[in-house]
């Protein structure tokens, strides 16, 4: 059997599958003081949906937002800072680029090492060579101030490492020599990159991190092997697995461990269903991820930034927005209806769950429009209280001078605001027409709005899937191992030529392919090239044999035509005149993953149907409330609330269409008439 399991800032989801391709689910609270106990309680209780036992899990794959919720919320270890005599303030200089251009007042995050804990290392490395030597006296004598600050995490960044590591190499023996308690990150073993400031920034981020992930994972680990289970594998947020040890080594990898499990989950939807082109949004408790899939591919950077902060490592390009079922709504100093980023999260919750919280939440708007059904618990058994939804309401009804329900729908559509604006951006701002695509919403909350929010985009077309309520916990039981390398090699000219190229990329290949625990089944290469001058690259990539990672590369002239076909993509234009320079490589290799196939809904009990009312436009429609499986072939129109059994899926006025073979609902807009 596969396990998955994702820990959401609201709620923990677990998917077992069998290897008849049954699915069985849970959803159960998070437990933000103590991540681990959640997890437990929603393996316990799939398992016991399944009959199962902790033995028959042949793999214990884990996806989390520990590291994202401790960077978002400055929960770091303390953390010392190595780095080249004359750049220890690199952290703090940054880049001159301001999010906000015209606000004055707007500053960056204050660096995670304060000056106190950064130490200059006497040396100087080059991009050819040693231009000032580092010797061991000094190199032991700079070690010894450091731990003099006592320090949880030492993170070592030196300039030009990436093109000769030896000076970190030997930083980092006497470290774990003199400071064995401290964690210890080196940039050399975790970015192969230049750019000094996001190296820096990235290997911080990691040192800072890790302490605290390694501590949850150790004791996750620990009380899996006392229940029975395998080892837990991590989502990395590459959308790969990673083994605990190099996940708790690492943080930095695990950033968006969450949002990629529901990425994978969207990406094996798609390939069942037969549809190359998805637009697709997470909407959990707490927030709301927004991807793209193209051509059955998600596209991917190396450039990330997670909290005004600079994450130089591969991960799947995700954009989150503060928009979900938690979020509270509140009126700003100007009389304007916000919704988020705050939210009401898993402990209180909101306001109808019962369990203390007061502020008006998008959980609590759908209850009193009826979108959201009183007499059904939410998955995890959160019965819902509709007075306190509607006492929390009131409060700030009155003080936006509407009355309840105005207030309760006037709440969801600026959540759904907010949503549409991170849909825009991964779409629209980047040349994507959505209306070529299809929408497919998940979490808990994403299928009360998809249709509303396909109707602004003019998509015609939504896939709601049977689990869509636990798709990042099945994502993660879907994923494969992935190891990644990457490297500067700057080459052009002359010495950009076949044989360089060959070398280059063999030795990355070998390099990511060894770090699999078994054979590759997928290698791919990327090159990152610019015209001499640039500031910025564009990828070329190839997909190479796994058996070896060998066979005819991409010569000088080809990587030259590809990039010429890029850049005129990109900007309009290409210069056949100027020089390309390839900058980067980057090699990713991935493990064998489970051949999954969600089993048909077959025909059973009849579900459950009756009549209520759910507001619509602020108009209240008699709408169809079904519960229960529905069978493959099953009609459904709109409008009809389905109840599934993590999530809701809302189908309004004008929309129809029915279940294919895999318990999906797909949906299509009705014309006119």
């Amino acid at each position: 059997m596969l396990l998955g399991v994702d820990v959401g800032g609201t709620f923990t989801d677990a998917v077992l599958v069998d290897d008849r391709s049954t699915l069985y689910t849970a959803k159960v609270p998070s437990t933000p003081a103590q991540q681990s106990l959640a997890v437990l309680e929603a393996v316990r209780l799939v398992l016991e949906r399944a009959g199962a036992s902790p033995g028959d899990v042949g793999r214990f794959s884990h996806g989390m937002t520990v590291a994202t919720n401790a960077l978002l919320q400055g929960r770091t270890a303390p953390t010392a800072l190595i780095a080249t005599e004359g750049f220890t303030d690199v952290i703090e200089l940054g880049r001159q680029a301001r999010v906000h251009l015209y606000d004055l007042c707007q500053a960056a995050p204050a660096p995670l090492v304060p000056a106190a804990r950064r130490f200059a290392a006497p040396e100087r490395m080059g991009p050819e060579g040693e231009l000032r030597a580092l010797d061991i006296p000094s190199a032991r004598r700079l070690v010894e101030r450091v731990a003099q600050s006592a320090p949880a995490a030492v993170a070592v960044s030196l300039l030009h490492s990436y093109a000769d590591p030896s000076h970190e190499r030997l930083l980092g023996a006497l470290i774990v020599e003199l400071l064995p308690a401290a964690h210890l990150s080196l940039s050399c073993d975790l970015v192969g990159t230049f750019r000094e400031y996001e190296r820096t920034a990235t290997t911080v981020v990691d040192a800072a991190l890790s302490p605290l992930l390694e501590a949850y994972l150790r004791r996750l680990s620990s009380d899996a092997a006392q229940l029975g289970l395998r080892e837990p594998q991590i989502m990395q947020s590459s959308g790969g697995l990673t083994d605990l040890d190099r996940a708790a080594g690492h943080a930095a990898l695990t950033v968006l461990s969450g949002p990629a499990g529901g990425v994978g989950g969207a990406l094996l939807l798609a390939q069942l269903a037969g549809e190359p082109d998805l637009l697709c949004f997470d909407m959990g408790g707490t927030s709301c991820d927004v991807c793209v899939i193209e051509a059955f591919e998600v596209s991917e950077t190396a450039d990330r930034v997670i909290a005004g902060r600079p994450l130089s490592l591969p991960a799947l390009d995700i954009h989150t927005v503060g928009a979900g079922g938690g979020s509270i709504a509140w009126r700003d100093a100007g009389g304007a209806l916000r919704v988020g980023p705050a939210s009401a999260g898993a402990v209180p919750g909101p306001a109808c769950y019962g369990r203390g919280g007061t502020a008006p939440t998008v959980t609590d708007a759908n209850l009193l429009l009826g979108r959201l059904l009183e007499d059904s618990p939410l998955a995890g058994d959160v019965t819902l209280d509709r007075s306190a939804a509607e006492r929390a309401v009131s409060v700030l009804a009155a003080e936006l001078g509407l009355d309840v329900l105005n207030c309760a729908e006037g709440i969801v559509r600026v959540a759904e605001a907010e949503m549409l604006g991170a849909l825009r951006v991964m779409t629209l701002e980047r040349g994507i027409d959505p209306r070529s695509f299809a929408l497919m919403p998940f979490g808990g909350a994403g299928p009360l709005h998809a249709a509303a929010l396909a109707g602004e985009l003019g998509i015609s077309r939504v896939l709601c899937p049977r689990a869509a309520g636990v798709l990042s916990a099945l994502g993660l039981a879907a994923a494969a191992p992935r190891r990644d390398v990457s490297r500067t090699v700057m080459l052009s000219g002359d010495s950009l030529c076949r044989e360089r190229l060959a070398a280059e990329r063999d030795a990355l290949v070998a390099e990511a392919c060894g770090g699999l625990a078994d054979d590759a089944t997928r290698v791919r290469v990327r090159h990152e090239l610019r015209y001499r001058g640039q500031s910025f690259e564009l990828s070329v990539e190839e997909e190479l044999e796994p058996a070896d990672g060998h066979g005819r590369p991409l010569g000088p002239a080809e990587l030259r035509g590809a990039f010429a076909r890029a850049h005129r993509l990109r900007y309009g234009y290409s210069d056949d005149a100027a020089e390309v320079e390839l900058v980067n490589m980057r090699a990713s290799a991935w493990g064998g993953s489970p051949a999954l196939r969600l089993g048909a809904t077959l025909a059973g009990e009849p579900p459950q149907r009756e009549l209520r009312g759910v507001v619509f436009d602020g108009t209240q429609l008699e709408t169809t409330v079904l519960r229960g499986e529905l069978a493959a072939g099953t009609i459904v129109t709109g409008p009809t609330l389905y109840a599934l059994a993590d999530s809701t899926l809302l189908v309004p006025p004008g929309w129809s269409g029915q279940v294919d073979a895999q318990g999906t609902v797909q949906l299509r807009r009705m014309e006119s008439g």
